[in-house]
């Protein structure tokens, strides 16, 4: 995947940058999913800290 860096005399617009955010997060997304399997007692526990942290939020 060859890494496009705007040039410094062209602003990015922001459909660029919106575009290069989908990307990164497509990718992060699909980073943690492979962890999750590779790992799956590590996501276990992650996903219960989550749990925990989500139940005593106070809002």
């Amino acid at each position: 995947m060859p890494e496009t860096q705007p040039s410094d005399d062209t602003p990015e617009t922001a459909a660029q940058r919106r575009a290069r955010r989908a990307q990164f997060l497509r990718d992060l997304m699909e980073a943690r999913e492979l962890r999750d399997r590779v790992q799956p007692r590590r996501a276990r526990a992650a996903r219960m800290r989550q749990q925990m942290r989500m139940r005593t939020f106070r809002w």
